[in-house]
């Protein structure tokens, strides 16, 4: 709004932050009209020194039109009394040479300046003699003191805003946990005292290679592939999924919201030998596994019956109410893996639908940390359930930010029997010696 001949600025809202570009509008018109200082601070609610730095701060110099000989007078021209500059023969004072500027070749050139310029306005908006002035001009521009402004803002908060020291202090906490294939959440949730920083800030810090460990080192920067579109696969309902669809696990929630549901799938090394078969708990994301010798339904059923066995009846029953898993053919005996060998059922199986294993995603998501320790295509076949129980406790010792910073582990204490940790031989890993490498199950 334009109140009184002046552009009045509503600053209340704003008093203690940094000028906006309505401000320096102000300003700008202030400085045309040949306001004081005073009256500007006021109409701004800001300090005069702010308005006077501000001012002095972005200054757009603009040289005159005028002729260059006339333009770019010599601060010393009147009592000049330099000769023989070009030519030792030549007795003619430089200043009045017309063969050839002295500012060119003079060392003691200096540009006039206005002696206007050193106090408020310090520029010359709104001068009554700037259209016949011949020293150099010095504007404030609103739009160009913004666009400094801006610049200014986004350098002063690149690099690092840490000492060498620091940074070797860090890098003795951060890049051992890191080569042990920990997670950057992992580690800022167990070291928070020691980072007077944010977790972003830290992921800032890898980009820069600031530390021993890069961003190759991190288990995540690898990007995913881009998905492929597909057509909708045309489902043709089998026997063995009749009242055990997706819709029907939907349904089945819907009437038992409290239960307990565990997503159930495998883990393939090299093609034809040893698998890994994995339970994710989804209400603590505890992950558990048993190696079998094959992907067959005898082995997965002889699997469910062992640890069926080490639980007892009650124990499993109440730990693994309800089975989700997917299509594959090791799964396809289901009334093998719901009842026991007395004929008693002990849980209810249902199947993603086909060509949809999103529809478990937390046990398939999580199959990615079992990837850091064993690598896809490598084979399982020299390793026992020590190692696989090993790796587990790593895995499940991890902190997750779903999980507010906890671990599956100690969730698993809270929310599940304690006798299947003890029986299953599920062990809390220290966070500083989790380790998410193909080292650990080196021997």
């Amino acid at each position: 709004k334009i109140l009184g001949g002046l552009i009045m600025s509503n600053n209340k809202l704003f008093k203690g932050k940094h000028l906006t570009i309505e401000d320096r509008i102000l300003i700008e018109y202030s400085l045309d009209q040949n306001y004081s200082l005073k009256l500007i601070s006021k109409k701004l609610e800001k300090d005069p020194t702010t308005i006077s730095k501000e001012i002095k701060r972005n200054r757009l110099i603009k040289p005159s039109k005028k002729k260059e000989k006339d333009l770019l007078r010599c601060e010393s021209r009147k009592n000049c009394t330099v000769k023989n500059i070009c030519n030792s023969n030549c007795n003619k004072l430089c200043k009045k040479c017309n063969l050839i500027n002295c500012y060119r070749i003079c060392n003691e050139y200096s540009i006039k300046k206005c002696s206007k310029l050193n106090r408020f306005p310090y520029v010359c908006n709104g001068c009554d003699t700037v259209t016949t002035c011949t020293c150099e001009k010095n504007y404030y521009r609103a739009k160009v003191a913004n666009a400094r402004y801006k610049d200014l803002l986004i350098s002063s908060r690149e690099g690092l805003n840490i000492t060498s020291k620091e940074v070797i202090k860090l890098d003795e906490i951060i890049s051992p946990l890191i080569f042990k294939g920990q997670s950057i959440y992992h580690i800022f949730s167990h070291h928070k005292e020691e980072f007077n920083f944010s977790q972003r800030t830290l992921y800032s810090y890898l980009d820069k290679n600031v530390f021993k460990a890069r961003n190759i080192d991190l288990p995540r920067k690898v990007k995913y592939k881009p998905r492929k579109k597909t057509t909708a696969p045309l489902i043709k309902e089998a026997n063995y999924r009749i009242s055990r669809t997706y819709n029907d696990f939907i349904t089945f929630l819907e009437f038992n919201p409290n239960i307990s549901v565990v997503e159930m799938d495998t883990v393939h090394g090299k093609q034809g030998g040893k698998v890994i078969l994995t339970f994710f708990f989804r209400n603590c994301s505890l992950m558990i596994g048993v190696l079998i010798n094959s992907c067959s339904k005898i082995h997965v059923k002889d699997a469910i019956d062992k640890i069926y066995e080490e639980l007892g009846s009650e124990v499993f029953r109440n730990t693994f109410p309800v089975i989700l898993t997917d299509n594959g053919s090791e799964f396809k005996n289901p009334k093998d893996l719901e009842f026991d060998k007395s004929g008693v059922q002990r849980t209810k199986i249902f199947y993603c639908n086909p060509m949809a294993s999103y529809q478990k995603p937390h046990v398939e998501k999580n199959h990615e940390y079992i990837r850091y320790v064993t690598p896809k295509g490598k084979s399982l076949d020299n390793r026992t359930q020590e190692d696989i129980t090993l790796m587990l406790n790593h895995i499940n010792s991890t902190a997750r930010a779903s999980l507010n910073g906890n671990t599956p582990f100690k969730l698993a204490q809270m929310l599940l029997d304690n006798s299947l940790l003890t029986k299953l031989n599920l062990k809390h890993i220290p966070a500083d010696e989790v380790h998410l490498k193909p080292a650990l199950l080196k021997k």
